[in-house]
């Protein structure tokens, strides 16, 4: 987001913190920024010269890199701490988040399993219920460090509900070490699987053993390849199912179908939606079976009665549709569930019926049909909202949904097949009144006349003055769907009378494939011209002004916010700017960020992609003497996702370049990751931080 501070709180905060900070630096109106060395290093792009002064903050590791670091984090804190504000708003977010909190119960063995954090939980605690209501802890993170940075990622159940494999994340790293666990006696089985990242795992029905994926270590996120592992045996002695030795970028989830007659491969490169998917016959020993490898759709299993296979896809439907298709010729592919004018979005089958959520207008309806394809009905939700998650199973016939919205904190329900009825299964009991607020969704047109939805919410009776203090947030990329959620530090903001918006940008997958394509690669423009449409709509029609708008993003809305903040600075006051990409021209040489070729381009391989990213990338269109609005660039020193080169990058270049008007801070997290696994605690400190840098800035109470 883009913060503008008041000069009030500038000229209370610069003396503390000229005072704290090495004068070793650059003085940027009432602030000493620590100083970043220019050393210029330059690459050659198809004949372009492009200079990269501030290399040096790539190396994590070097001495220069982490005093600077520190430095920052030094002047980011005295800002934020200076004064009671931050502690009255740790204080009351404390109180927001201190509910009960669940994930979707998944039944194994007449058992239910889910997660349960009880409200300040740094970790929550993984339990399993028997049908006469008694629980039982079978793993809790929160005894496995003392600070709660270790998180429970993954875990694998086996049928009868006697095994899991569970997967443990030290500081939000990616990278995971995954045990196995006998669930009745709570001892772990001898053998550890280190250095896992995303792997895909299934059981056969006997637990004698698991199929799963993996890379060959930390340094390599490349030739990934499929295992068995059989119980009982040495990691070691795993035998290779699958590997891909001329196409070193795909990537295998294994999955079992429930049948047990087959092994299937998920195909995936990176993240690009079009998937491909073999299978192989575990009766007769077969070879796997190449069904579709075209990538030419996106192909998700749904699940198989004897040889009839079902997916969803978007092969010729860019909104999304169920097909059905008899492995014993292959040939014969059928329309079972057709594509509609909502985009399909979530997708369950089991008890041959099919459930699936379409989207109208970035809102969530659920849909129920039958195996033919035949709607049998329509599943009343609480209200608009957004449906988190679908469990539903042949076996057990029973369908448990989450479900959320603005002003509906998440819940787990339980669907009643005879009346066709959401029963309340886990209710969060939280003390706030929903009446108190409101919100609505209007629509407004994007600088190329594009029509897009804007969430808006806020107390209700709020003046249309052009003095609101609002906060716009946005993603719009990889498909994902923004929708209405609740957030308990929305709360924090909305109690004190600022307004939230949403904007729901092409990029995302709202509307279909089409809407993601609309904001990728070439067209990628688009996004950050919706976003910055939303911001005009907002001061257009009085519901704030420049000085009072605010913006908000992290991953790829990081770089959305950074992408606009330096194509529009006068348009924001304030920019909170998270794990952002901001170097588009060397992004896909760390870690995992050669899966995002299919998104982004690749500014090597190809001029027209080079010329797309330069034009927008963040970091290379900062101009000298800008005034750009108060920032808070945040990242955190274990994310191996992100990496947080592009935060300290981006800071290093706005502090240099701006005007010195306004502060540009930089916040580094310290053990901590992209976000999973984010332990409560420092949680609550990042939204302490964020809002008290808001509040700050717009002068709010």
């Amino acid at each position: 987001m883009r913060f503008l501070l008041m000069l009030f709180f500038v000229t209370i905060l610069s003396q503390s913190c000229t005072n704290q900070i090495d004068k070793k630096g650059e003085k940027k109106g009432e602030f000493v920024y620590p100083e970043a060395k220019k050393e210029m290093v330059t690459d050659n792009y198809h004949g372009n010269i492009v200079e990269d002064p501030y290399r040096w903050l790539e190396n994590s590791e070097g001495k220069d890199t982490i005093e600077w670091v520190s430095k920052q984090n030094e002047l980011t804190e005295n800002f934020l701490k200076n004064g009671e504000l931050r502690d009255s708003l740790k204080k009351e977010y404390k109180k927001f988040i201190n509910y009960e909190k669940y994930s979707i119960p998944t039944k194994k063995g007449g058992l239910y399993f889910f997660e349960k954090n009880d409200g300040l939980q740094n970790q929550s605690v993984l339990y399993l219920q028997n049908e006469s209501g008694d629980l039982k802890v079978v793993l809790d993170p929160n005894q496995l460090s003392k600070e709660g940075t270790t998180a429970l990622a993954e875990i694998n159940i086996t049928k009868d509900g006697k095994i899991m494999v569970y997967g443990l994340s030290e500081n939000g790293s990616d990278w995971r070490t995954y045990k196995i666990k006998n669930i009745e006696t709570g001892i772990d089985y001898p053998e550890i699987f280190s250095d896992m990242r995303w792997p895909s795992i299934t059981w056969l029905s006997d637990n004698s053993g698991f199929y799963y994926s993996k890379y060959p270590s930390t340094d390599e996120t490349f030739n990934n390849k499929v295992y068995f592992h059989k119980m009982g045996d040495s990691v070691s002695n795993d035998s290779l199912v699958f590997e891909d030795k001329e196409h070193k970028e795909r990537a295998f989830a294994p999955y079992i179908t429930d049948d047990n007659n087959y092994l299937t491969l998920t195909v995936w490169e990176g993240t690009n939606p079009k998937t491909r998917f073999y299978y192989k016959n575990l009766k007769n020993g077969s070879d796997f079976v190449k069904l579709f490898d075209k990538l030419d759709a996106r192909y998700e299993f749904l699940g198989n009665i004897n040889s009839i296979f079902y997916f969803f896809t978007d092969k010729n439907a860019p909104n999304g549709k169920i097909i059905s298709v008899d492995i014993e010729n292959p040939t014969s592919i059928n329309d079972v569930v057709k594509e509609r004018e909502e985009s399909a979005s979530l997708f369950a089958m089991g008890g041959n019926q099919f459930f699936v959520t379409y989207m109208k207008d970035a809102s969530d309806t659920l849909l129920r049909f039958d195996i033919s394809g035949k709607e049998i009905s329509k599943v009343e939700l609480p209200t608009l909202g957004s449906i988190g998650g679908l469990q539903f199973t042949n076996e057990n016939r029973e369908l448990f949904i989450q479900f959320s919205s603005f002003l509906y904190p998440p819940s787990i329900f339980k669907y009643d097949f005879e009346k066709n009825l959401l029963i309340p299964h886990f209710t969060p009991k939280y003390s706030f009144d929903p009446q108190k607020y409101e919100s609505k969704q209007i629509f407004y047109k994007s600088k190329d006349g594009t029509k897009i939805p804007l969430f808006i919410v806020h107390k209700k009776g709020v003046e249309l003055n052009g003095q609101n203090p609002t906060l716009l947030y946005g993603y719009g990329g990889f498909g994902v769907n923004m929708t209405p959620y609740f957030s308990t530090s929305r709360l924090l903001w909305l109690e004190h009378g600022g307004v939230y918006a949403l904007a729901i940008l092409r990029g995302g997958g709202e509307y279909g494939e089409r809407w993601h394509q609309d904001g990728m690669l070439s067209k990628k423009q688009n996004v950050f011209d919706d976003f910055i449409s939303a911001g005009e709509w907002l001061i257009n029609n009085k519901y704030t002004s420049s000085s009072k708008l605010a913006i908000m993003g992290g991953s790829n809305g990081g770089l959305l916010v950074a992408a606009v903040m330096v194509q529009k600075p006068e348009l924001f006051g304030a920019v909170v700017c998270e794990v952002p990409l901001t170097d588009m021209l060397r992004y896909h040489k760390f870690t995992v960020g050669h899966y995002w070729i299919p998104e982004y381009g690749n500014a090597e391989n190809s001029k027209e992609e080079f010329e797309t990213l330069y034009k927008y990338s963040p970091l290379h269109n900062v101009k000298k003497g800008t005034t750009y609005p108060s920032s808070l660039i945040m990242s955190a020193d274990t994310d191996d996702r992100v990496v947080p080169l592009h935060a300290k990058k981006f800071a290093a270049m706005v502090q240099s370049a701006d005007s010195g008007k306004n502060p540009i801070f930089l916040r580094i997290e310290r053990k901590a990751g992209h976000g999973h696994g984010k332990p409560i605690s420092k949680i609550i400190d990042e939204v302490a931080d964020i809002y008290t840098f808001l509040f700050k800035t717009f002068e709010m109470k």
